[in-house]
């Protein structure tokens, strides 16, 4: 792998992280294209493309700094007055950590107990890539069509922080998107357009993190000088670019729906799958 290439997966996976559109899809299909497979192991592929997601872990911690600050010591406040018998209203904030932390657990019990398949190669296949999206491009136009979309971030409770926590399992499916599966969970559940997008980026930060931070460990282990310093610089790019795709899709969703995401994933999907004929 070249600077070059780097820097193409570093926006690659910039772009299409938060927008509902699956960056894994893209990046296994730029990896192939780019003949990468020739030059580098599944499992060194695998653990730059994990460790590379930290830079839009970056993105959404800087984008959402104050509520991520406001949540935290809400949900540390809350819960030691809590502790200390004290039977007060529980704050927002405090009610959104248990939210995220329930949201999180589907995936990450899930992730542990089936690794070894999520690494393996029937995860690159393009047919299941293909696939998948176009499978969760008509769950996501359903949602549209069918979901109330009439809670916001304030009115959410368990049910719907469970609903898009299991829906963000399917994100371990190439193809899917962690985005486009938590935002269709969320309109299904009924959550308005923004409402869903920004839960859907707050869910991102203990998924990605995780993802990330277990496989740094390995990339550090199985990547040489040059492949790390090319991991830096996709990771960077993946933080300015992932930074601005953020700011894109919640402008965007104030005045759109997720139609346009719905068209580009199966036509996209289409031809992946002809691709995977060739």
């Amino acid at each position: 792998m070249n600077l070059i290439h780097a820097i193409i997966l570093g926006i690659i996976q910039g772009l299409t992280e938060f927008i509902p559109v699956s960056s894994s899809g893209h990046l296994i299909l730029a990896e192939k294209l780019m003949r990468l497979d020739q030059v580098m192991t599944a499992q060194q592929i695998t653990a730059f493309v994990a460790v590379m997601q930290l830079g839009t872990l970056l993105a959404v911690i800087a984008y959402f700094s104050s509520d991520i600050v406001e949540i935290t010591r809400g949900f540390i406040v809350g819960n030691f007055s809590f502790l200390k018998g004290e039977r007060g209203p529980a704050t927002d904030s405090a009610r959104m950590g248990w939210l995220i932390i329930l949201g999180t657990l589907p995936i990450g019990i899930v992730g542990i107990l089936a690794r070894k398949v999520i690494e393996g190669d029937l995860t690159k296949s393009l047919n299941l890539i293909g696939a998948s999206l176009i499978i969760w491009a008509l769950l996501l136009w359903s949602a549209e069509r069918f979901g109330r979309q009439r809670i916001d971030l304030n009115g959410m409770g368990v049910r719907e922080a469970l609903l898009v926590g299991i829906a963000q399992v399917f994100a371990l499916i190439p193809g899917s998107s962690r985005s486009g599966t938590t935002i269709t969970g969320a309109l299904l559940a009924g959550l308005n357009r923004e409402s869903a997008a920004r839960f859907s980026f707050l869910l991102s930060i203990p998924a990605i993190g995780a993802s990330g931070l277990l496989e740094l460990r390995e990339a550090i282990l199985i990547l040489n000088q040059t492949s790390m310093a090319n991991l830096l610089v996709a990771t960077l790019v993946s933080a300015i670019v992932g930074y601005a795709s953020i700011a894109f899709l919640l402008h965007y969703l104030r005045r759109h729906s997720t139609i346009i995401f719905v068209s580009y994933r199966l036509v996209i999907g289409l031809a992946i799958l002809l691709l995977g004929l060739v």
